[in-house]
This record gives structure tokens, C-alpha cells and sequence, in this order.
């Protein structure tokens, strides 16, 4: 299996600084320019891929949906296991707020709320393993979220760099018996282009 994964693009709360987590909001004209980006990018490459997945968030959808309609593919139903890690009362919140509120380790304070490390990464393996088992020879792009993301690549490739992952930004891993292997890595190369 080979699968595209995608964070979706920008949203006005990410241009605030605010975390968005499991509320639902939807892209802005900048995110909706993004993932016009990326589509023509996809378009263009030469990779082809069977189908789009997206987590039921509708940034992710409408990213997803972008995507789909330029490369002329299904937008299959949208995966629940693909959705942003829930972050509590933390969500809508801005960095010194959470710092106020919170202090430091915001991230892992027990009153906040946030979903654990583990219970994203328990998805994340679910997810993995009922898409290849379902399309084992399958190319599937699959369009999710920031922090989900970083959990889904820590699972696939042990020690694998993980630098902050941009909106709209791009990565290809490849499944065989020895496990995964990452063949892009957080790209947004397609960000420079002009539409």
C-alpha cells in the first residue's frame, strides 16, 4: 500500500494561534487556495492514487474534496480514526492563555482535558491497519490534522524527524512486510507555486 498523507489546509483559527482540535471549523480562502495548490501539484506529478479519505472534520473534507474533484477520484466516506485529537478545554484558546491557565505543560495537564498520546496513536494503528487490509495494493490519500499527524508518523517510522507540520503539508509513506518507509516527508514545496 501506498499512502499520501495530508494535513488539511489553513483555517482562521490557525491564523490566530488558536487550537482547534475536535471544533469543527472550516477552511478560509487562503486554506481552500492551499489545497487548490496541492491538487494541481498531485495532478502534475505522475503519482496516481485510487482514492481520497478525510477525518469528519470539515476543514479535512473540504480539503479532501479539493483534491478529489482535480484528480478526478473518489472522496470516500469520511474516518472517524482519522479526527484531530480532542483537546479539551484547551480548544479556542490562544498560547497565553493556555500558558495563564495552564502553565507550561498545557499539553499534559491533568484538568485540561486533552486526549492522550496513546489514544491518538491507538487510532492512528487502527486506522493503518483496517486501510491495508482493505486496499493491501491500494495508493490512498489521506487528509487529517496537525497533532494527529504527528502521532500517525511516529507509529509508521520509528525515529522519524519531526519537525512542526505546516497546513497543507505533504507526505507519501509505502507498506510492504518489513514495515513502513517514508518516501517525502512534510512537503510544501506546491505552497510556492502560483495558481
Amino acid at each position: 500500500m501506498r499512502l499520501g498523507l495530508i494535513r488539511h489546509g489553513k483555517t482562521d483559527w490557525n491564523g490566530l494561534g488558536r487550537i482547534q482540535g475536535v471544533t469543527d471549523i472550516p477552511l478560509n480562502e487562503e486554506g481552500y487556495r492551499q489545497a487548490e495548490l496541492l491538487a494541481v501539484r498531485l495532478l502534475n506529478d505522475g503519482e496516481y492514487w485510487d482514492a481520497v479519505v478525510t477525518s469528519d472534520l470539515s476543514r479535512s473534507i473540504e480539503t479532501g474534496k479539493v483534491i478529489a474533484d482535480k484528480l478526478g477520484i473518489p472522496l470516500l466516506e469520511p474516518e472517524p480514526l482519522l479526527t484531530e485529537r480532542s483537546f479539551g478545554l484547551i480548544e479556542g484558546t490562544l498560547e497565553q492563555e493556555r500558558l495563564e491557565r495552564w502553565g507550561e505543560n498545557w499539553r499534559t495537564h491533568p484538568e485540561a482535558g486533552v486526549e492522550t498520546d496513546e489514544s491518538v496513536r491507538s487510532r492512528a494503528a487502527s486506522f493503518l491497519q483496517t486501510y491495508t487490509e482493505r486496499m493491501p495494493e491500494g495508493r490512498l490519500l489521506a487528509v487529517t490534522h496537525g497533532s494527529y499527524l504527528a502521532q500517525m508518523l511516529g507509529v509508521m517510522v520509528e525515529g522519524l524527524d519531526q519537525p512542526y507540520l505546516h497546513n497543507m503539508c505533504y507526505s507519501i509513506l509505502e507498506y510492504s512486510p518489513e514495515g513502513w518507509k517514508s518516501l517525502l516527508h512534510n512537503c510544501t514545496l506546491h505552497l510556492q507555486a502560483k495558481v
